[in-house]
C-alpha cells in the first residue's frame, strides 16, 4: 500500500507544495511545529532515509538546501532546522523548521494550526522565493 506522501506525489492526496522537480518533492506539513514547517521527500518510496542510494541522499540534501533558503527568505527566523526522524510515515523525509529558539523544534509539543487559505498563502511565497532563487 503506498505510503501518504507517495499518494501526495501522485496527486491522490492534496499538498501545499513549495518546491519540486523530477526527483524530490518539498510540502507544508500539515502538522507544523512552526510557521513554514515543510517537508522534503524523494518521489520514489523508500521507508528510510538512509536505505537511499549514496547519490540520491547527497542530490535530497542538496534539494534541501535551496528549499531551506527560499523558507529562510520567507518566514522570519535565526535558522532552519534540520530533522530526520523517520518514524511518522513509512517514507524518508527531511523536515525543515523555522527556528528562533531550541523549543521551536520538539515533536512532544502540540502543532500548530493554520487556516487552508493562509497555508496556501505561504506556500505560494515560499514557492515564489525558491524560483526567484533557482
Amino acid at each position: 500500500m503506498p505510503s501518504i506522501f507517495s499518494r501526495i506525489v501522485s496527486g491522490e492526496i492534496p499538498a501545499y507544495k513549495v518546491a519540486e522537480n523530477d526527483e524530490f518533492l518539498a510540502f507544508l506539513d500539515v502538522r507544523p511545529q512552526a510557521k513554514g514547517h515543510t517537508l522534503v521527500i524523494p518521489k520514489t518510496e523508500v521507508d528510510y532515509i538512509f536505505d537511499l542510494p549514496s547519490d540520491q541522499l547527497s542530490r535530497m540534501m542538496v534539494f534541501a538546501q535551496t528549499v531551506a533558503t527560499a523558507l529562510r527568505a520567507t518566514v522570519p527566523c535565526l535558522r532552519i532546522g534540520v530533522a530526520v526522524i523517520g518514524l511518522e510515515v513509512p517514507h524518508a523525509h527531511i523536515h525543515l523548521i523555522p527556528l528562533n529558539q531550541m523549543r521551536d523544534i520538539s515533536f512532544e509539543k502540540q502543532h500548530l494550526i493554520f487556516s487552508p487559505a493562509e497555508m496556501e498563502a505561504l506556500a505560494v511565497a515560499i514557492r515564489s522565493n525558491f524560483l526567484t532563487g533557482q
